[in-house]
């Protein structure tokens, strides 16, 4: 294994159990969330990870944290498989794995003060004593740009982008090497995403982070990543480094959400590639390439098979029967 890997995801699945339901709550169906995902992250890296709503983006996000249990796979943290860990191994494992919620508002308790909420680990983990729990706080607030008397107020106090710089604040308290960012942006108002963005990248080098970056927004993961990977119902199409799969995304589905990105200049519009109907219901996804009933360019053999993971360069795997050219 590569020492410089932090985090290793081998052949993961998770699938839900839900009702059939009202006209047969008896009967049970399969959700495969996650079908068999390979995924790494390398020590002080960003990974970008993209996908429509549904794709289960936040699934593996939580399953990697081991807040949501898996159906089966490996999940590997500095060499070590944590799948297996007990809970007490686990619960110190935590301290170096920590996540920023996507909503700012809802992630904070409204009854409890700053101060309270982003020294809470803290207490949790019996750290440090009160006053270098206060100190410890107050270097945080400062450093993603608020006060450190505003520990003394409650969340309904802060905007948008001051609350989840409070969220980004708890994930730092207790150090940890791994922060995932599930969509943090996505409930700020455009003007403020840049600030966070910016704050995000900035605190990454202060403090020697590695981020899994998840989000359905092309842009902002264009700007803070050092690699991407795609998916698409479960499965993982295509992982490149950003510049590459920004210039020639290989997968037809990752041009697909190229594509599908608003060009605001009438005179740069270009022909689209379109894409057929909706995604499928990941009860009962179709065979082989499960992106083959909306793909442009689907054969015969993408129908019957499903195409693996194809090393096509440095860093980079696309898994498609056809790659684009």
């Amino acid at each position: 294994m590569n020492p410089e890997k932090l985090v290793e995801v081998k052949q993961l699945r998770k699938f839900f159990t839900i009702s059939a339901g009202a006209k047969n709550p008896f009967r049970k169906s399969l959700v495969r969330a996650i079908d068999g995902v390979d995924l790494d992250i390398t020590q002080g890296e960003t990974l970008g990870l993209v996908g429509e709503s549904g794709c289960g983006k936040t699934t593996l996000g939580r399953c990697i944290l081991r807040l949501t249990g898996i159906t089966s796979g490996q999940i590997l943290f500095e060499s070590q498989d944590i799948t297996r860990l007990p809970k007490r191994d686990m619960r110190l494992l935590r301290k170096n794995m920590q996540i920023i919620f996507q909503d700012p508002f809802s992630s904070l308790d409204p009854r409890m003060k700053v101060g309270d909420i982003v020294g809470q680990p803290l207490n949790v983990f019996k750290d440090q004593g009160y006053r270098r729990k206060k100190e410890r706080v107050a270097e945080l607030l400062v450093a993603v740009g608020l006060e450190a008397d505003h520990m003394k107020r409650y969340p309904h106090e802060f905007s948008g982008g001051q609350r989840q710089r409070i969220a980004i604040a708890r994930s730092l308290v207790l150090n940890p090497q791994f922060i995932i960012a599930d969509e943090p942006v996505s409930a700020l108002d455009v003007s403020i995403r840049a600030q966070i963005l910016n704050l995000m990248r900035d605190l990454k080098n202060q403090f020697k982070l590695t981020y899994l970056y998840i989000s359905h927004d092309l842009s902002t993961v264009k700007f803070i990543s050092d690699r991407v990977a795609v998916m698409y119902m479960g499965k993982m199409v295509e992982t490149a480094p950003v510049k590459a799969l920004f210039e020639k995304s290989l997968h037809p589905y990752t041009r697909t959400l190229m594509e599908a990105v608003p060009i605001p200049n009438p005179l740069l519009r270009k022909d689209r590639q379109r894409t057929k109907g909706e995604p499928p219901s990941p009860i009962s996804p179709p065979s082989g390439c499960r992106f083959h009933p909306r793909c442009p360019r689907a054969m015969r053999v993408c129908e019957k098979d499903e195409p693996g993971q194809t090393r096509v360069g440095p860093d980079r795997q696309v898994a498609c029967h056809l790659p684009l050219g």
